[in-house]
């Protein structure tokens, strides 16, 4: 890879992630104002935005990047010169006792670097700053759809939770139908009893799903560090394409993950660059000043110092280096195809779970309510077994159940798609 194109690379990958969502948290300082509003109804964007600004791994990997951004800075020193002070033939023997034949030095040694090593060592930081960028940049993706899919995992445990309480409901108004026939003389008092106990079970089911409701309001919570939740019942809302195509295969090779295997290529490259240049020798030029005290006489000292590189060449070095560079493009070319394969698989999951969405909403739920009616009006008049009636109240409750289920597969499945290319709410709108 020339260096030229390199340049051009690394401009290209932090430019991937300018006007996004992770421009902020990955290349200027975030906000540390909270989008979330107490009390509140929680949608997906403000949950998208609170990750970018206040996610603990985000703003691990923000800092990141600011202190790789310094190692640039770091790189493009110059060497230090370098001050000597000796004192010679002094403190000795017979007529060199004392200080009468002692010689002072100063000089000053500056080692001037060979083989534009400066310039490439800033190149090599340079290419590790935009890695960090890239990871910082995936980092921000995965946690973002893991937020969604909490998100969306809340909302589903609140409709369990209200379907559980109107199933509890359904099993009281079913009791006092029995109370009122065993009363009669039409039901015998165990079928009083039975119902009752089913309708306790259904009563701790409801408290069970209220329970998980509020279990993952603290883990989406904490996801962005927040220990004590104060926001509403999340909203669902319709979330626009913008003019990406959510199902198209262009903005893969936009994924956080390809644009960070391309920085790793990059970096690789630019260190065995610098490997080369380490075959260079670098020399050292002093100049300095003598002082001779038995004659109080002074000499000027030039010298020039050149490494002479006989047992290394750095050559190991740079055949590292260039496995490396193999190494990684290898890795990029994995990382695209494990991309498209979990795009191929998202597609197809996320039309099935649609389709079995469609089923249960269509003819499953409805048949199943229709049944438990037409169970319980045949129950009063005496036709149908209380037996008959509870199995059509079962039928019905995981009916109802499974198209929550279905409804929360398909919103994560539509997350997992939209996050492999770059969709909303994957995009820049959130800020």
């Amino acid at each position: 890879m020339s260096k030229l194109y390199r340049g051009a690379a690394s401009v290209l990958i932090v430019a991937a992630f300018s006007g996004t969502a992770i421009a902020a948290p990955c290349g200027e300082p975030t906000s540390t104002t909270s989008v979330i509003v107490p009390g509140a109804p929680l949608t997906l964007h403000a949950v998208m935005a609170e990750i970018s600004n206040a996610s603990p791994q985000v703003r691990r990997a923000a800092l990141e990047t600011k202190a790789r951004q310094a190692e640039v800075n770091q790189a493009g020193r110059r060497l230090n010169p370098v001050v000597n002070l000796e004192f010679e033939n002094f403190a000795g023997s017979g007529a060199l006792s004392g200080f009468g034949q002692s010689e002072t030095t100063l000089s000053f040694a500056q080692t001037f670097e060979l083989g534009n090593k400066r310039s490439l060592r800033r190149e090599a930081a340079s290419a590790a700053a935009s890695l960090a960028v890239a990871e910082c940049g995936a980092i921000l993706r995965q946690s973002q759809l893991e937020a969604a899919a909490l998100f969306f995992d809340l909302e589903a445990s609140l409709r369990v939770a209200e379907f559980a309480n109107d199933s509890a409901r359904l099993a009281e108004e079913l009791v006092q139908i029995v109370t009122k026939r065993v009363n009669a003389g039409a039901a015998a008092p165990p079928e009083l009893s039975r119902v009752k106990a089913d309708a306790a079970a259904l009563k701790a089911a409801s408290e069970q799903a209220k329970a998980q409701s509020l279990r993952l309001r603290f883990e989406l919570a904490g996801l962005w560090g927040n220990p004590n939740p104060q926001f509403a019942e999340p909203i669902v809302e319709q979330i626009s394409l913008q003019g990406n195509d959510v199902l198209g295969l262009k903005n893969l090779r936009d994924h956080p993950k390809v644009i960070m295997a391309l920085a790793q290529e990059d970096v690789s490259e630019a260190v065995k660059d610098l490997a080369k240049s380490a075959a260079i020798p670098d020399v050292t030029l002093s100049a300095g000043v003598r002082r001779f005290d038995e004659s109080n006489e002074n000499a000027f000292l030039l010298g020039v110092s050149v490494p002479f590189p006989i047992f290394d060449k750095k050559r190991d070095a740079v055949t590292a280096a260039g496995f490396r560079i193999q190494a990684e493009a290898l890795n990029r070319q994995a990382v695209e195809a494990d991309l498209l394969s979990q795009h191929n698989a998202a597609r197809i999951e996320l039309q099935s779970v649609r389709k079995q969405l469609d089923v249960l909403e269509t003819e499953a739920l409805s048949e199943a309510r229709a049944a438990y009616e037409a169970s319980i009006k045949g129950y009063q008049a005496g036709k149908f077994d209380l037996t008959t009636t509870l199995d059509t109240r079962k039928n019905l409750i995981e009916a109802g159940i499974a198209v929550i289920n279905a409804t929360r597969n398909v919103q994560i499945q539509d997350m997992k798609l939209r996050s492999l290319t770059g969709a909303s709410p994957f995009t820049g709108d959130i800020q």
